[in-house]
C-alpha cells in the first residue's frame, strides 16, 4: 500500500522527503484512463456510494530518469502509475511499464492487455482498502477475476493468447463461467439492483 512517511537519503547523506504521489494529469495516460473508465462502470454498478477510482502518479526516487545504454539490463527510473482511491491510497502493482528501455512505450499498447491490468489493479485496491471481496458472482457468491474469455480451471497467467476482451470470470458451481465483459457488470445485476442502478442514473427519480 502507499506510504507517504518514508524518508530517503540525498546524495550528500542528507534526509529527503519522499516524492509526492498525486492524481495523474488528465490526458497523460489515455489508454489507462479509458480502461479505468470501463472498470469504474462496474464499480458504480456493484458498490453504490463508492467514488470512482483514479490513476495515482508516483514520481521516481531518482533525481533524473536513467537513460538505457547498450547492454544495460536494468530499468529506467520513471514515474509509476497505480489505480487508487480518490484520497490517494492504493494497493497492488503499477499499471504502466516500469522496466523501460530506450524506445519502450510508457503504456501497454494492446487494449485488452491494458484493460486486464487495470481491472486487476482496481480489484486489488478495492479489496485491500475496503476489506471486502469485489466483484462477486451473484449466482455463486464468490469473487470474480479478470480473465480471457472462456478461461478453464487449469488456466495460468503466463498464457498470452487473448481470445477476446477480458471478462469477469467465476470458478464457482463446479463449472467455470464468464460473468460479463469487464465494464459491463451492470447487465448481470439481479432485477432489484438493476432497477436501483437505473434510478440512481436518472438522479433518483422514477
Amino acid at each position: 500500500m502507499s506510504n507517504f512517511s518514508t524518508l530517503g537519503m540525498g546524495p550528500g547523506g542528507d534526509r529527503q522527503d519522499p516524492p509526492r504521489a498525486a492524481r495523474a494529469e488528465p490526458g497523460r495516460w489515455p489508454k489507462l484512463e479509458a480502461a479505468l473508465a470501463a472498470v469504474n462502470r462496474d464499480l458504480t454498478a456493484t458498490l453504490p456510494g463508492q467514488d470512482a477510482l483514479v490513476l495515482i502518479n508516483v514520481p521516481s526516487w531518482e533525481p533524473e530518469p536513467r537513460t538505457a545504454v547498450a547492454g544495460d539490463q536494468g530499468c529506467v527510473a520513471d514515474d509509476q502509475v497505480y489505480v487508487g482511491m480518490p484520497d490517494g491510497r492504493w494497493h497492488g502493482n503499477a499499471v504502466n511499464a516500469c522496466d523501460l528501455r530506450e524506445g519502450d512505450p510508457r503504456e501497454p499498447q494492446d487494449a485488452m492487455t491494458v484493460l486486464t491490468v487495470v481491472a486487476d489493479a482496481a480489484q486489488a485496491t478495492v479489496m485491500e482498502l475496503r476489506r471486502q471481496v469485489w466483484p462477486t458472482c451473484w449466482e455463486h457468491k464468490i469473487g470474480l477475476h479478470p480473465r480471457p474469455p472462456g478461461t478453464t480451471a487449469d488456466w495460468y497467467g503466463e498464457e498470452t493468447d487473448p481470445a477476446g476482451p477480458p471478462v469477469w470470470w467465476c470458478r464457482g458451481g463446479g463449472e467455470c463461467h464468464d460473468v460479463s465483459l469487464v465494464g459491463e457488470l451492470a447487465a448481470t445485476l439481479p432485477g432489484k439492483q438493476r432497477r436501483a442502478l437505473r434510478r440512481s442514473e436518472r438522479g433518483g427519480h422514477g
